[in-house]
């Protein structure tokens, strides 16, 4: 599907005479606007408000609160609408009395863009663990009965008569009752549940940014997808997807691979629910 650009993207803009290189923000704007996206769309995909956003394609980098968290805003808009940040970097620091020096304040920009935590109790070890106690019981417990009948027959004035070695004791195949739930795999997928909806992104093609978020709007995931790399997602309705190039992109949906014509470049917004995919 096609996206304008929102009305704020028609006001005017300084032009950048031909005697001159375009100003960082300017390269973000135009990149941006090649990219099919809004000022909100990279706001939603960056974490960046939308003001500073508007600051920075204005070459105002006063409301990043400083040096070190400009230079990581226009790295972070440069990736987002695809054009390589290190010449903007470059720019920045020459005009600002060049790169600072590393300072602890540096990694907090990072943490705006917060990943979801995707991890699950370690199943394996705990059956593990389990099946060795079950054996080590067992063995204690034939152990201690092979003692005493000894002990009895030597208090009663008997020899031990030699009898056959016992057999060793047969483990038990106990199991936890725990459901243990591993992540979904490409069979789990093709067997994806009537019950919810899954869907798989795989950026087959290239590298996409993409945005995915739950039937209560909770945001699930929000990162560059790597070319080679796979996201599944799954809720018991509805999954939002936001495809930065929907062109790098291969989907499955309640186990079916979808044939799109998405063009490299694409912004998509797409809904899937239960049942047979249609891209809401």
């Amino acid at each position: 599907m096609s996206i304008g650009n929102s009305p704020e993207d028609e006001r005017p803009f300084q032009d950048v005479s031909s005697e001159e290189a375009p100003t960082i923000g300017h390269v973000l704007r135009q990149a941006r606007i090649a990219a099919g996206m809004t000022v909100d769309d990279v706001s939603t995909a960056t974490r960046i408000r939308i003001a500073i956003v508007h600051a920075i394609e204005a070459d105002d980098f006063t409301a990043c609160g400083g040096d070190v968290y400009a230079r990581g805003h226009i790295r972070t808009l440069a990736r987002a609408v695809h054009t390589d940040p290190a010449p903007l970097i470059a720019r920045f620091d020459a005009s600002h009395g060049g790169r600072p020096a590393p300072t602890p304040a540096a990694p907090l920009f990072e943490a705006e863009r917060i990943r979801p935590e995707r991890r699950g109790p370690n199943w394996t070890a705990a059956m593990v663990a389990a099946i060795v106690a079950v054996i080590g019981f067992v063995g204690f417990t034939a152990f201690k009965g092979g003692d005493s009948d000894s002990s009895d027959q030597i208090a009663g004035g008997t020899t031990p008569t030699p009898s056959a070695s016992p057999s060793p004791p047969t483990p038990k195949n106990d199991k936890p009752t725990t459901d243990v739930r591993p992540t979904p795999s490409d069979d789990a997928i093709a067997a994806a549940p009537q019950d919810k909806v899954t869907v798989r992104v795989s950026a087959v093609h290239g590298r996409s940014w993409i945005s995915a978020k739950d039937h209560n709007g909770r945001l699930i995931f929000d990162d560059l997808l790597k070319k080679g790399e796979s996201e599944t997602f799954q809720d018991s309705s509805k999954i939002n997807l936001v495809l930065g190039d929907a062109g790098a992109i291969d989907l499955w949906v309640n186990g079916k691979k979808l044939d799109n014509d998405f063009k490299p470049g694409a912004v998509e917004r797409l809904t899937y629910t239960k049942g047979d995919p249609q891209a809401g």
